[in-house]
């Protein structure tokens, strides 16, 4: 059988909006989005409903993303603010059976879900379980969201099934990969060149918040999407990764 190879990706949109919320970069991310040709996109901070964007053909950057050539799609809505919504998004070229989002904020101020989706991949033996995050800013808030996070793990994936977990960490103290290699998750940056991508600012990226670990994969090549046209088009600059299947999951 022929190992299957997929391209995944992750990008904290920034709610549609450029870094310091100067303007509206939505259109600009839809082409983003495009060039990455991702099977998977992971997306957090994704505007559900919102009453500002009044010049999109659906209301919501969910829907306005999502028609965009993507076959399969499940939002997640974490915060309410009274203007509209937002939370994590999967997009998906492949079938999306089953899905849930799971409450893990730890505070009315920064509310947060994991996003979990199984997806049926052609030549994979069981479905893919993708898990969306977007974690606190407090170190306290994370380290008990990165427990949900685990015991969600234990309790709904099979340990055998192939696993992709995505999103923005905010892992500013590196802590998030001992966690998850617990679980046989491996960081696809760190796989490839021994440390996560710099990913926030995207002016100038120095921090290392955003990440893709996989499991039961090989990772053949990662990229981080900083460029002049794509500066201050999101706070965060979006990742990617090409991953091939092998049959050792548990490892």
């Amino acid at each position: 059988m022929i190992p299957t190879q997929l391209n995944i990706a992750t990008f904290n949109t920034h709610k549609g909006l450029s870094s310091f919320n100067l303007r509206l970069t939505l259109h600009e991310q839809r082409l983003l989005i495009r060039k990455l040709q991702a099977d998977i996109l992971f997306l957090q901070e994704i505007c559900g409903a919102h009453d500002r964007h009044h010049d999109l053909p659906y209301r919501g950057q969910y829907n306005f993303l999502s028609e965009d050539g993507w076959n399969f799609a499940v939002y997640g809505q974490n915060a309410t603010r009274t203007r509209g919504h937002h939370g994590n998004a999967i997009f998906s070229k492949y079938p999306i059976v089953r899905w849930e989002n799971e409450n893990i904020s730890e505070s009315r101020v920064e509310q947060r879900g994991l996003l979990h989706a199984e997806i049926a991949v052609p030549g994979l033996d069981k479905h893919l379980h993708c898990i969306c995050v977007h974690l606190g800013l407090m170190g306290r808030w994370r380290a008990r969201q990165m427990s949900a996070l685990s015991e969600r793990i234990q309790r709904m994936v099979p340990k055998d099934a192939p696993m992709i977990v995505a999103g923005d960490f905010n892992d500013w103290r590196q802590k998030a990969s001992l966690v998850l290699k617990q679980q046989c998750l491996h960081e696809v940056f760190e796989q490839m060149h021994g440390m996560h991508a710099r990913s926030f600012p995207s002016t100038l990226p120095i921090f290392r918040l955003d990440r893709i670990y996989a499991r039961g994969f090989d990772v053949h090549a990662c990229h981080v999407h900083h460029s002049l046209a794509n500066i201050g088009m999101s706070d965060h600059v979006a990742l990617s990764a090409s991953l091939i299947g092998n049959r050792h999951v548990g490892r």
